[in-house]
């Protein structure tokens, strides 16, 4: 026979407590003495209360779901990264409603919408096509991600450093040019310090380098054909020198690797090369490819405390507001392998 399910009213008769007492220990623990909270701890477990989500959820407005906004999953990156924030549902107890990126702002800002009318508690924001000044304006708790972040928290890789430690190795590899392949971006944006780390070491030691911004496509047959014509370019403007090339993920410095592989056959010892991101791409390449490691668990997790820290604050009685926005910086870790030396 089906077992009855525990209801609020046998609680209270098991506890001696009254239905809104019982109420308020689901809904405003706050509101009770820590010993109160334990009788009625005890007896969940005692009366083997297994609790109603979709009544919870009726009651309090409160749902634990927390919206992502994501800008694709082509780039281990930000697969690897929402992979990582599915996982922390174990420790936080957050559910997740993910929308992927559209470069139109008005289709993201239904999306949004569409995560608001699903009375998610918070959002966790990696997208860049709606600006941080805009997205506080929703007044949710909110943490962004590797973009803009001048009016939200936020957590990044500490991208300077990244390009410092790049253009060091290949500086070590006793390169003649450094090139540096990235996309066009604003020096709002944190992934800009890995263009602004690559020259400051350039400038610094006196290496002669050239920067490569442009977009480099959205799909892996955009990239290819973008980094084969790249080739070229390296091949015809600076032969018989040894090029660095400092590229700004590692998808595109395993495209490029293959590319040399398809014509050379190998590596040719004019060309040494590190990507960005340690996704399993660079390790697992018929050779290795050097590069710039993103503590992703590391980045998870802070953002989902800085999160949950919020959330939490608001179902408090008196929620204090957050006394100033939250810039949590993580920094990189250096992975060489053979496609540079340490020379």
């Amino acid at each position: 026979m089906k077992k009855k399910s525990v209801t609020f009213q046998d609680i209270a008769d098991y506890t001696h407590f009254s239905k809104t007492t019982i109420s308020r220990y689901f809904n405003n623990p706050d509101s009770l003495t820590v010993e109160n909270q334990d009788i009625i701890a005890k007896a969940l477990i005692e009366l083997d209360y297994k609790e109603n989500k979709v009544a919870k959820i009726l009651a309090s407005g409160k749902t634990e779901f927390v919206g992502i906004s994501i800008p694709n999953l082509y780039y281990h990156y930000y697969s690897e990264l929402l992979t990582r924030l599915l996982h922390t549902y174990e420790t936080y107890g957050y559910k997740f409603l993910v929308f992927s990126e559209s470069p139109d702002p008005e289709v993201q800002r239904r999306y949004i919408q569409e995560l608001l009318a699903y009375k998610i508690e918070g959002m966790i924001v990696l997208s860049h096509v709606i600006p941080s000044k805009e997205l506080a304006s929703y007044h949710i708790p909110l943490v962004t991600i590797e973009r803009e972040d001048q009016f939200t928290c936020s957590v990044n890789t500490d991208n300077y450093m990244g390009g410092l430690q790049a253009a060091s190795l290949l500086y070590k590899n006793h390169c003649d040019i450094l090139i540096h392949g990235n996309a066009d971006i604003s020096p709002d944006v944190p992934a800009y310090g890995r263009i602004k780390g690559f020259m400051d070491i350039c400038e610094e030691r006196q290496i002669p380098y050239e920067l490569c911004l442009h977009h480099w496509g959205n799909t892996f047959e955009e990239n290819r054909a973008e980094i084969k014509e790249f080739l070229e370019y390296l091949d015809d403007k600076y032969k018989g020198k040894r090029k660095g090339i400092f590229m700004s993920n590692d998808t595109h410095a395993n495209i490029l690797l293959n590319l040399l592989l398809q014509k050379y056959g190998t590596l040719p010892d004019d060309y040494r090369i590190i990507g960005f991101d340690n996704s399993p791409v660079s390790r697992e390449a018929v050779i290795p490819i050097s590069t710039v490691g993103q503590q992703i668990d590391v980045i998870a997790d802070e953002a989902m405390k800085i999160l949950v820290s919020q959330m939490e604050e608001r179902k408090k009685r008196r929620p204090e507001p957050l006394k100033e926005l939250i810039h949590k910086v993580v920094p990189p870790i250096l992975i060489c392998r053979e496609t540079s030396k340490r020379e």
